[in-house]
């Protein structure tokens, strides 16, 4: 990759990606002349354009740029992508992601989280304490921070905080300083073929921690033994034999207060204004890192008091104070285990509310590896519809289709429905009970149903 000081004009193929965007306001922040394309207009690729960066919805090469010094593309872009072809035809360099993000961090010190679930809220956490703190950092986000509406800012402090991503490897290209693991779960199978050669990828990126560094590992983790590194701590939300833990957790107006200890140290009273057990332990994570960096202990507590989480993660659509009928919750969950834990931990705030949970299932390969598994997770509801698979970067799968999990499940009220439907329901339905909890989830284009839902339940005079 050609230095960073020599590059003027960057295009980005997929630049409407949660990981491609905040490279874009990377290089826009730079001064660089940043475009690109996408297939579809979001809200986040109508941000990047009101921030000054062209961007194009259909792949026509004579749309694109002619001469961009570098062409960043991501993985889920087809390799026949018509514009992608002519760059490499021609000559250009032609970078993915992770090499672009690599080569950014080769001379900073980095703060790099890991995991198949929880890495999204730790590491926005925290790059918001380091931020809310004076400490100082630029962050590299794979949600946007609610606290400031992005997934990228910047600071002159040579820090990097880093959402490390295992889908194709990408993490491997990181050098941390301090890495966080908070999960190692299988997924991304299309990728790795088995749940060992998964793991083995996360055994590997412990190894890249620098030498002097530091890695933090949720507790129970089935390779903590075989993690590579010299300083490793580890985090837990309850349990004593981690080094960092939580401890005394009451629930507070959707979110907890509780404590953090580590050895002799202890942070009384932390605040967190979030939903979900896990975000509890989360906060641990991020919290220890902190405490590593010897921030100071009431700027620490200030920072997680005043976090407001992330976009899509335990996001409250409609709080419970907004409209004490009716709480709605959206979350990005996507794998059984994070399914698992969105469930549980909002019963657990809202216990004695009708829980139900509209899933739109993401990949086709996913859907097939883990059908069961969603079954469990999804039975932990009182009714559940599930939307048609999202299909994202692949083609169908014979047999393949949202039934397939539907048709494993055998506790909660089961059913398929279009998108049409579903909002039917709500108006018709939903609306009508007392005590809702209405969650939606999914990693697809299930957001798109966020606001029409929100404004149906804010509206209604029932």
């Amino acid at each position: 990759m050609k230095e960073l000081n020599d590059i003027q004009e960057v295009y980005f193929i997929g630049i409407g990606g949660i990981g491609m965007s905040a490279l874009a306001r990377y290089f826009n922040s730079l001064g660089k002349k940043v475009s690109g394309y996408d297939k579809t207009e979001t809200g986040l690729t109508q941000q990047l354009a009101a921030e000054g960066i062209a961007i194009h919805y259909e792949d026509n090469i004579a749309l694109a740029p002619k001469h961009p010094d570098i062409v960043v593309y991501t993985p889920a872009v087809p390799k026949e992508h018509t514009e992608l072809a002519y760059y490499r035809e021609n000559g250009f360099e032609i970078l993915k992601r992770s090499d672009v993000l690599g080569a950014i961090t080769r001379s900073s010190f980095n703060i790099c989280v890991a995991g198949t679930h929880g890495k999204t809220t730790i590491t926005t956490m925290v790059a918001h304490i380091l931020r809310h703190t004076g400490y100082g950092c630029n962050a590299f986000l794979g949600g946007i921070a609610a606290n400031y509406n992005s997934n990228f800012w910047s600071n002159e402090r040579n820090v990097c905080v880093v959402e490390a991503d295992e889908y194709d490897r990408s993490f491997l290209k990181l050098s941390p300083d301090i890495a966080v693991i908070s999960a190692m779960d299988a997924d991304h199978l299309d990728i790795y073929g088995t749940a060992e050669a998964m793991e083995e990828a996360f055994i590997e990126f412990s190894g890249n921690v620098k030498n002097g560094g530091a890695l933090f590992s949720k507790r129970g983790l089935e390779k903590t033994k075989e993690l590579k590194t010299g300083k490793h701590f580890t985090y837990s939300r309850t349990g004593k034999d981690a080094d960092v833990y939580a401890d005394n957790i009451r629930n507070r107006e959707g979110g907890y207060v509780y404590n953090v200890s580590w050895g002799s140290w202890k942070l009384d009273d932390v605040v967190l204004n979030m939903g979900g057990l896990h975000n509890v332990e989360n906060s641990v994570a991020a919290i220890a890192v902190a405490r590593y960096l010897q921030i100071e202990d009431e700027k620490i507590k200030a920072a997680v008091a005043d976090f407001k989480g992330v976009k899509r993660r335990f996001e409250y659509i409609v709080p419970v104070t907004e409209r004490k009928r009716v709480v709605y919750i959206d979350d990005y969950a996507h794998h059984p285990a994070e399914l698992e834990a969105l469930i549980t931990g909002a019963r657990d705030l809202f216990p004695g509310r009708k829980c139900t949970v509209i899933f739109q299932p993401h990949l086709f390969s996913r859907t097939n590896d883990f059908a069961r598994e969603f079954a469990e997770s999804l039975d932990l509801a009182d009714e559940v519809f599930l939307l048609p698979i999202y299909p994202a970067r692949e083609l169908p799968i014979p047999g393949v289709t949202s039934e397939s999990i539907s048709s494993k499940m055998k506790k909660a009220q089961k059913k398929v429905v279009s998108r049409e439907d579903m909002l039917g329901w709500i108006g018709s339905v939903f609306l009508q009970e007392e005590n809702g909890l209405l969650i939606t989830a999914g990693a697809g284009d299930i957001d798109k149903l966020v606001e029409p839902v929100r404004k149906m339940i804010v509206n209604s005079k029932i």
